[in-house]
């Protein structure tokens, strides 16, 4: 404990580029752009610029939504941004998104371009640029959004605490994963209660607000994030694996899922999105000619 305990915080903070742990190769004290690289643009209305995490999830797994509703303007391209070498830094994605982070949004259906950033924000954005996938009902409205932005206060300490700490961190730190275990496994058990009496998040209609969810909560109940199912004994939110499985089953939510992911089984890989027979035609094992009976194999070991 006194190794532990030895360090004492300088009068001014200097920063280290060489902290250690996972993202330290990237993450900075400043902002803006590190390079010039201009963004591509296709041919539909919206373009999409981002990576397949939780966070990417939730605009894909709406688009998808939307288009599944009848909704054909909301065809999309979607650019994958690979965040582990730093693609966020670009000029041209700062241009959308001065905060660096994924997903971005360029609505181009207008007379001028609109950008939209921050996952909560492009989610409202179009659920009422369509008018779907949230309530009219002023009061159940409000209900959608409370959820909305709960997901959106509340993630980070499911993410950059107990995420960062459980998995990322150069070494283990007790104080910290308990510290965000508690979050988390609090902020599950605010879920499971809500969801005992709940079949989506506000109320017999799927929204904007499961669809922020699930991608973070629903994933770590399964244990396909930070692989922590066991530790945080989350088959005991029966009601939040209920929930996070009747969404998994939704044909939407299965395609939105795999959008700009860049990692694990190859079938379940789409690197950009442009048309809906990307599914079939260029998911990974397609385009590096994986068998399907090898991609099956690997799929069953994470889902």
């Amino acid at each position: 404990m006194a190794e532990e305990n030895s360090y004492h915080p300088p009068k001014v903070w200097t920063w280290k580029s060489d902290m250690g742990g996972a993202f330290s190769k990237i993450n900075r004290p400043t902002a803006g752009p590190t390079h010039e690289a201009e963004l591509p643009v296709g041919k539909h209305p919206l373009q999409l610029y981002s990576q397949g995490t939780p966070n990417g999830q939730k605009v894909t797994i709406l688009l998808e939504e939307l288009l599944a509703a009848g909704h054909q303007q909301a065809e999309y391209d979607a650019h994958l941004i690979r965040i582990g070498d730093g693609d966020q830094f670009g000029s041209g994605f700062a241009d959308i998104n001065p905060n660096s982070k994924i997903p971005a949004l360029v609505d181009r259906s207008g007379d001028e371009p609109v950008r939209v950033f921050e996952s909560g924000a492009i989610l409202l954005y179009l659920a009422e640029k369509f008018n779907a996938f949230i309530p009219n009902d002023p009061q159940a409205r409000i209900e959608c959004l409370n959820w909305l932005f709960w997901q959106m206060g509340a993630a980070p300490y499911l993410g950059g605490g107990f995420g960062h700490f459980y998995v990322y961190a150069p070494f283990k730190i007790e104080y910290c994963i308990d510290r965000y275990t508690m979050e988390t496994k609090r902020q599950l058990d605010v879920l499971d209660r809500h969801l005992a009496n709940h079949e989506y998040m506000c109320g017999d209609d799927y929204s904007i607000a499961d669809i922020a969810i699930w991608p973070w909560y629903g994933a770590v109940q399964a244990g396909t994030v930070y692989n922590a199912a066991e530790f945080l004994d989350a088959a005991s939110y029966s009601n939040v694996g209920r929930w996070a499985k009747q969404i998994a089953e939704r044909s939407a939510v299965k395609q939105g899922r795999i959008v700009n992911r860049n990692w694990g089984p190859l079938n379940r890989q789409l690197h950009e999105r442009h048309d809906a027979s990307d599914f079939e035609l260029r998911t990974q094992d397609k385009l590096e000619g994986q068998s399907a009976e090898v991609a099956e194999e690997f799929a069953d070991q994470i889902d």
